[in-house]
């Protein structure tokens, strides 16, 4: 990978020509709110924004960091915005969006589990002896980072280093519709639920179980999964007051001893005889 090289320093740039290619998370909109509520407080953004110029495709500008303030500076209808510009690969330009947003906000399960696989594929490809288990230095780019990232992660979520890979092979396995789907959930989706999802191999239930918790119908992936399973089940009427006390009595007489049974026959004889000289008149009718 070649070396970063900043261009410009801090520099205006045209609000209308700045690019954004696949990006990781799209913005969100109370992000935006609350940034442009800032904006107009203080008169101006802190920290510009991160952009690269791709010489290949006739210097165009495209967004490498700072996705919420574009789009503040955009509703804000702001003809150019401070910038740092820079000429760069596409791996570095990938790890400072990942960087930028891992220490600039909260982010959620999902969120994580998407920037930390990409992290690593990115590692995996700065570093191609890392995945076979060769020397993992190398002096194009510091990615020691990885590490301290995992383990801040896993102390985050209270979880294993180990439970971290399992959250990055669950953030690999998700397709993008999925991870569009999910984003949609009316609750942030649990690193539990990630990890469930991660594990279904039967694409028809995955499917089921994506769409419960991006529509809300179920709490968790484990909830999910129980309706898929219960789904061509035959339904049971739900007994009567009657059949319930029935079914107790029954399981009361079956647990009793020939003496109990006895003791309580002799007790309740003269009703036990009417019942039973109801039935015979019954059957007598009959």
């Amino acid at each position: 990978m070649r070396e970063a090289r900043r261009i410009e320093g801090v520099t205006e740039v045209p609000v209308a020509e700045v690019l954004e290619r696949n990006r990781l998370r799209p913005v969100s909109d109370a992000g935006v709110a609350a940034l442009i509520s800032s904006i107009e407080d203080i008169g101006g953004i802190t920290y510009p924004i991160q952009v690269r110029q791709v010489r290949h495709r006739e210097n165009e500008l495209v967004l490498i960091a700072g996705a919420h303030r574009l789009e503040a500076a955009r509703r804000l209808e702001w003809t150019t915005i401070p910038a740092i510009v820079w000429d760069c690969a596409d791996d570095w330009a990938r790890l400072v969006e990942i960087d930028d947003n891992v220490g600039g906000s909260e982010l959620t399960a999902l969120d994580t589990a998407i920037f930390l696989a990409e992290r690593k594929d990115v590692y995996e490809r700065l570093n191609p002896g890392a995945r076979h288990g060769g020397d993992r230095r190398s002096d194009q780019v510091e990615l020691g980072s990885v590490w301290s990232f995992a383990a801040a992660t896993a102390e985050k979520y209270g979880i294993s280093d180990r439970q971290v890979r399992k959250l990055v092979s669950a953030g690999k396995a998700l397709a993008p519709d999925e991870r569009t789907r999910l984003r949609t959930a009316p609750k942030p989706v649990s690193l539990a639920d990630l990890q469930a999802i991660g594990k279904i191999t039967n694409p028809p239930e995955r499917y089921h179980v994506v769409g419960a918790l991006a529509e809300g119908t179920a709490k968790s992936a484990a909830d999910a999964r129980r309706s898929w399973k219960a789904r061509d089940l035959p339904k049971t009427e739900t007994p009567s007051p009657a059949e319930k006390l029935l079914d107790q009595l029954w399981k009361l007489w079956s647990r009793a001893s020939s003496g109990v049974k006895r003791r309580f026959v002799e007790r309740h004889l003269d009703e036990i005889a009417e019942l039973v000289a109801e039935i015979d008149e019954g059957w007598s009718d009959a």
